[in-house]
């Protein structure tokens, strides 16, 4: 039995274009890119044509990026960078993802209050919510453009303009949309904005932190000159070199990777209305990325049903990877107040440009038949 990845919100194998870029900076240009002599400056060139390759493909300047080990860090950075030391306001989304609301949950029990927005039974931010007319000041806003769990998009363009004179800083968690969808930092309105590569089929460790010039972004780390003096630390010049290409890649063949993807969601899905049914897609499908759906079956548990498709050789997810140790519902689907028989039977699906139909049609086969031992059982 063939196994079948669906899981590539989780994360994606590394492309071989984009591991014959990196190879040569495993071995022959090896250099640190913080020395001085030929070997560093090859290194050094290598990280800053990287640097104004993603500039110029995120509608950033090149000193906007900044590298990281990836947007978990990221992420972190600029909730804790951002927001001042003095107890403040904080705005943030019920739908984000750990590396998010866990920083600002640490802030809160620091002293700085916290409110949260609504959402709605689509998946979307609630923008009709009270509070945004209400609000006279808050230090910082946090909302990421496509959910993790959902993969609907979020109006964070609309919120940021909203919000505009009342809001001094404004982060987005672009993780799920960068490689997938146009991001364009500074179209976005975003003071802060961040990405991981392995989730576009770059290498694991290594992602960025889009800062807008100008910024008193404090660092989380000390000790180096590197990247401005902001992080600290030699640059990993191989993972760098590598999130580029899978970048320039990701964008160059956006459109075509996006209609194929979408080809095999709605494949997906009609095999499983009809073979598994019934199904419930939980959040907006005419308004999200084809790359992930969120399924629930009732009359099944989730746990249960991942544990029979991974023997079943379906390799899936309930939300997160970030917190799939957790027995508890998803956060994401309890704020978009979904009934307990969704919340509790729901599957992540999750698709790339290498998945084939073949794939799609045979997996959707194996849910179904988990699905009916499960609802007989």
């Amino acid at each position: 039995m063939t196994t079948i990845y669906l899981d590539y919100a989780s994360t994606t194998p590394l492309l071989p274009e984009v591991a014959e870029a990196m190879r040569p900076f495993w071995a022959e240009n090896f250099g640190n890119p913080a020395s001085a002599h030929q070997f560093g400056r090859k290194a050094r060139r290598a990280v800053e044509d990287a640097r104004e390759l993603i500039a110029q493909l995120l509608g950033a300047y090149p000193d906007e990026v900044i590298f990281t080990s990836g947007a978990t860090e990221a992420n972190n950075w600029a909730i804790q960078g951002l927001v001042p030391h003095s107890a403040g306001v904080l705005i943030v989304s019920p739908l984000e993802h750990p590396s998010v609301a866990e920083p600002v949950q640490y802030l809160t029990r620091r002293g700085h209050r916290l409110h949260q927005l609504r959402a709605t039974r689509e998946g979307f931010i609630d923008l009709a919510d009270p509070f945004l007319d209400s609000l006279l000041k808050a230090d910082l806003a946090t909302v990421m453009l496509v959910n993790n769990e959902t993969g609907v998009v979020q109006p964070v363009r609309e919120l940021v303009r909203r919000l505009e004179g009342r809001v001094r800083f404004f982060h987005g968690d672009a993780v799920q949309a960068v490689g997938k969808m146009p991001v364009h930092f500074h179209d976005l309105g975003v003071t802060t904005l961040s990405l991981s590569a392995h989730k576009f089929h770059g290498p694991r460790g290594i992602g960025a932190l889009l800062v807008r010039r100008g910024t008193p972004l404090q660092p989380l780390f000390l000790g180096g000159h590197q990247q401005m003096g902001k992080r600290p630390g030699t640059e990993p010049v191989p993972l760098i070199v590598g999130m580029a290409k899978a970048l320039e890649l990701a964008e160059k063949q956006r459109e075509s990777r996006w209609a194929h993807v979408l080809d095999l969601r709605t494949l997906f899905l009609k095999h499983l209305e009809k073979q598994a049914g019934p199904i419930h897609v939980n959040g907006c499908l005419e308004n999200s990325i084809p790359y992930l759906v969120n399924v629930s079956f009732p009359g099944c548990a989730g746990d249960l049903l991942l544990a029979r498709l991974d023997l079943a050789g379906v390799a899936c997810s309930t939300g997160s990877a970030c917190s799939s140790g957790s027995l508890l519902p998803s956060p994401v689907l309890r704020a978009m107040n979904l009934p307990d028989d969704l919340l509790k039977s729901a599957i992540r699906f999750s698709f790339s440009h290498v998945t084939s139909e073949p794939e799609v049609v045979a997996a959707a086969e194996r849910v179904a038949e988990a699905v009916a031992a499960l609802r007989t059982g």
